[in-house]
């Protein structure tokens, strides 16, 4: 995949999710936290919507409408914020269907200023999946709508993977947005197979590592006990897990998935693959709740996105913790730094 060509200083672009969600206020309270080394970022949203939330939550945080290019001087001052064509209806907490035209706007935008050089990756804020559905959205999730956006923007088939990382753990569920049943259906060893490549060439590509150390949790229990609780393990994963170690790659398992995930077990690898959405995210949001970082590997441009949802319950309540949205755009400017997209 060739990189985009990326100006010099080019800012984050940050999409602005749900508008009837916590983005709006934590993209807020980030820029609000900003620290004389962060890599400054512009939103993709509505302003005046902006202003609103600022005023509803209490925070002392101006908010200025500028152009892309603009919003490294603008950071000092204010939030920058990108207006996009349509305008915001609802309010926090009040979801609102009419949004989700400006909530797709804003992801499509971001990519296609990564993909003109004019922001330097793309993090994005959490999206209500129900509510873009009632428009005709037709994506699973974000990780899927990425791929199409790769191809119809860079001429990328992409084969995006998610991955949740954390200093603690890092774990890519190998079926992402589809029910348990629909996910023993999907998974296939050509499937873990792509997966284990994907995310062993970004680990060295982004994150620098030489040799990534990939584990494989088995599906059943004990990884199936050698048949007696399913041949899953021995028909789908191990020779998943065979022909990468074939093609020089640091992959085990299937690993119980129930030692998995304990400090010393974590300590011998570097990602553990995971065979559905659960079986991942569940470890990593006990141990890494504030701190994980939602990044599709996969993608010729960087993206990341914090490890959380809408949260409509406190949406401008001024309960909102930033963290995780804080530790994604700080990760985004690294592994764009790093090695741009491979």
């Amino acid at each position: 995949m060739q990189a985009p060509q990326v100006a010099a200083h080019a800012p984050i672009a940050l999409s602005m999710g749900d508008p009837s969600g916590i983005g709006p206020e934590i993209a807020l309270m980030a820029w609000s936290r900003r620290g004389p080394d962060d890599t400054p970022f512009f939103l993709l949203g509505d302003p005046e919507h902006m202003r609103r939330v600022a005023a509803r939550v209490g925070l002392n945080a101006p908010v200025e409408a500028c152009a892309p290019e603009a919003a490294s001087d603008v950071f000092s001052r204010a939030l920058p914020v990108v207006p996009l064509t349509a305008s915001v209806i609802g309010e926090p907490a009040r979801p609102c269907e009419a949004d989700a035209a400006p909530t797709i706007e804003a992801i499509e935008t971001g990519v296609r200023l990564v993909r003109e050089g004019r922001a330097h990756a793309l993090v994005t804020n959490p999206i209500s999946k129900a509510n873009l559905y009632k428009a005709g959205f037709t994506h699973p999730g974000h990780t899927e709508f990425l791929g199409e956006l790769a191809l119809r923007e860079f001429g990328v088939a992409a084969h995006p993977v998610m991955m949740l990382w954390s200093p603690e753990l890092a774990v890519v569920p190998a079926t992402i947005h589809v029910s348990l049943r629909q996910a023993l259906t999907d998974l296939t060893t050509d499937l873990l197979i792509e997966t284990g490549r994907i995310v062993a060439h970004d680990l060295q590509q982004r994150f620098a590592l030489p040799a990534p150390r990939l584990a494989f949790s088995g599906l059943n229990p004990h990884a199936g006990e050698n048949g007696a609780m399913g041949r899953e393990d021995i028909e789908v994963i191990a020779p998943a897990v065979a022909t990468l170690r074939a093609e020089g790659i640091d992959a085990r398992g299937p690993l119980p998935g129930d030692t998995l995930f304990h400090a010393a077990a974590r300590a011998r690898y570097d990602a553990a693959i995971c065979m559905y959405h659960d079986q991942a995210l569940i470890p990593i949001k006990t141990i890494a709740f504030d701190s994980a970082v939602n990044v599709t590997l996969g993608l010729p441009f960087i993206r990341t996105s914090p490890d959380h949802g809408t949260a409509y319950d406190i949406a401008g309540a001024g309960l909102a913790e930033p963290a995780s949205l804080i530790a994604a755009l700080r990760l985004a400017s690294r592994l764009a730094s790093a090695g741009q997209a491979p």
